[in-house]
């Protein structure tokens, strides 16, 4: 096995864990941990729903293990952290109503905290079909192929997705920039 190369080490620990492998699963968590919970506090919008949807991915992933075919891991996890993430979204509708606290600033630890709350309000704001390209493309670094294998749709509509998104976005956060750095 190539060390160097983190997709071909991906595949070999996938295909372990694929057969039952203790070693390769805790080597794949390990791996993908921190992008899935980023993931999961990006979809639902705050810490406890997060890692409560963090946690079910990945009782989710050993309960299937047997369900995945050899193809693409990281597109066949995050498949799974984002039907938990939409089922949590779901169920905190039927349930609650909107929190300001449980909708607010997520991640808090960049130098202006201000933007950093226009961002994830803006965030907030996209419908989910392109918070959740945009989440996977932009924080979670996948390409606009397993953008698709994740969202089960074609190339081009994953491309589409993504760039409406930032576009929206850009819409949203132009004049709360232009207002806090451009010159008066």
């Amino acid at each position: 096995m190539n060390h160097n190369d983190p997709h071909e080490e991906i595949r070999a620990m996938a295909e372990g864990f694929r057969t039952g492998s203790e070693e390769a699963f805790q080597w794949l968590y390990k791996y993908f941990s921190r992008n899935v919970y980023r993931f999961c506090l990006r979809m639902v919008g705050n810490e406890q729903s997060a890692k409560d949807a963090y946690q079910e991915t990945f009782l989710r992933c050993i309960e299937h293990r047997a369900e995945f075919r050899g193809e693409n891991f990281p597109a066949w996890l995050f498949t799974i952290a984002r039907r938990v993430c939409l089922n949590a979204i779901r169920a905190r509708r039927q349930f609650d109503e909107f929190d300001e606290v449980e909708h607010g600033v997520i991640e808090i630890n960049e130098q202006d905290v201000y933007m950093q709350m226009h961002i994830q309000k803006a965030l907030d704001s996209l419908p989910v079909v392109f918070k959740e390209a945009l989440i996977l493309r932009e924080y979670d670094g996948l390409s606009y192929q397993e953008i698709a294998d994740v969202l089960k749709i074609d190339l081009s509509l994953a491309k589409v997705r993504v760039h409406r998104a930032r576009l929206i976005i850009r819409k949203i956060l132009t004049p709360i920039i232009q207002e806090r750095y451009e010159p008066r």
